[in-house]
């Protein structure tokens, strides 16, 4: 089809959903090297920091965004997935794309796909090269001063890596993604050491000593100075920057977007009264975050992996030490592999435990979730929905009216229970979520 016309929004939607579940995850910057050469090149205009890592990506570009926010530049953030809608994952000075804007980015964009593809179905675009060249684009015609691009997967064969950063960021390495990035922390370390760029400086956050050894051996042949938060903050994490985002993982996170606005430095105004001010007005959702439901507590916070079950065991104890008791939790995870570890750290804190199931096709099912639930637990388990759970806007009827409720696990689920909450003015576009 030669024309890139499409009648409304939800046919543009479609289309979108249609390349992801045509094309799926993509690995490669050769399709995504021509994509931007086609439309004229887009990632040599900006200045960008380029975040990679297992966790703490979103959140260390969210604070970055505001530190620089602070110190009087337009920015722009490139994040995934979304939470409730696809305009998210590209924000200028936090405003998210526009259902007009995002067509007519796909009508731009559709017939130049269609030429580099040729026929051939592997040479097509994929959604996620797709939503990259509409981040590329926005912050190039809205004249961002710095974009922050967050690596979908991995780092070295991520279509965000056609970037030359000022700087590259590895937040955290993991055991995620295995069977496509690796089973050992050094595999892992050396796809998202795939970002570093010749004589770029790399800030890395806190990682196990054998992903450590990787990238600083990767910064030290490609020229690049490495900035290690362990270096400059050391292992004591009250010596490390505060934030408004809650956790002890968030004042990591917060250590590692200062060294990288330092990074940065005098060139971009960057001071550390700045860095404060940012980092104390920081904009992030579904991590940790509190809300209050008639007076009633409800927490949201996406700890989806294993690396993030790890902190949800801090979080947790510190919530019953901080109200006295234990909360009811609600979960659900993508893959068993992720959900064990997950179920159980929740069931040593949690008086009660609702499994969903969340709308996504790699979605644990009830029974899988049940499975994986420790045998010694001795609260109730229920199976259950998140249109049960949340069956209005600010209702949960989780629990009893004073309990806490905790909803983790999938960042799919912290978006449906969002949306849930509180209604958008559209239908949620969940089934974009994934990739």
């Amino acid at each position: 089809m030669a024309s890139g016309h499409f009648t409304d929004y939800a046919a543009v939607t479609s289309y979108l959903f249609g390349l992801k579940a045509a094309h799926g995850l993509k690995f490669g910057i050769d399709r995504m090297r021509t994509l931007a050469a086609e439309i004229g090149n887009p990632e040599r205009d900006r200045a960008f920091v380029h975040v990679a890592g297992t966790n703490g990506k979103g959140s260390v570009v969210a604070m970055l965004d505001a530190i620089l926010h602070a110190a009087g530049w337009r920015t722009g953030m490139y994040t995934s997935p979304h939470l409730v809608m696809l305009g998210e994952r590209v924000q200028v000075d936090r405003l998210a794309l526009t259902p007009a804007e995002i067509v007519a980015y796909a009508e731009e964009l559709r017939p130049v796909a269609e030429r580099i593809a040729h026929g051939q179905a592997d040479d097509h675009p994929s959604f996620f090269e797709f939503m990259t060249a509409m981040a590329l684009l926005q912050f190039k015609r809205r004249q961002c001063d710095i974009g922050m691009l967050e690596v979908g997967l991995g780092g070295r064969l991520d279509a965000t890596n056609i970037v030359t950063p000022r700087v590259s960021v590895i937040t955290s390495i993991g055991m995620d993604h295995c069977e496509l990035l690796g089973t050992t922390y050094a595999a892992i370390a050396g796809e998202k050491a795939g970002i570093i760029k010749p004589g770029v400086p790399v800030v890395m956050g806190l990682v196990p000593p054998e992903a450590e050894a990787v990238i600083r051996a990767r910064a030290k042949a490609a020229g690049s100075e490495l900035h290690a938060v362990k270096d400059v903050f050391g292992n004591d994490i009250a010596g490390y920057p505060a934030t408004n985002l809650e956790g002890d993982y968030q004042r990591w996170n917060a250590a590692t977007a200062t060294l990288a606005a330092r990074v940065l430095g005098s060139e971009w105004r960057i001071t550390e009264e700045r860095i404060r001010e940012g980092l104390t007005h920081v904009d992030w959702p579904g991590r940790w975050q509190r809300l209050y439901l008639g007076g009633r507590l409800l927490i949201l916070d996406a700890s989806h992996n294993p690396e993030g079950a790890a902190v949800l065991e801090s979080n947790l104890a510190h919530l019953v030490a901080e109200t006295g008791r234990k909360p009811v939790v609600v979960t659900g995870s993508l893959g068993t592999v992720r959900a064990q570890p997950l179920l159980e750290t929740i069931a040593r804190h949690a008086r009660a435990i609702h499994l969903v199931v969340p709308d996504q096709p790699r979605a644990c099912s009830h029974d899988e979730l049940a499975k994986l639930v420790p045998t010694g637990f001795r609260g109730g388990v229920m199976r259950d929905s998140v249109g049960r759970l949340f069956p209005q806007a600010q209702t949960c009827v989780a629990g009893a009216a004073d309990d806490v409720v905790v909803v983790t696990g999938s960042i799919y689920l912290i978006g449906e229970v969002m949306a849930r909450l509180q209604p958008p003015e559209r239908a949620a576009e969940g089934r974009l979520q994934d990739f």
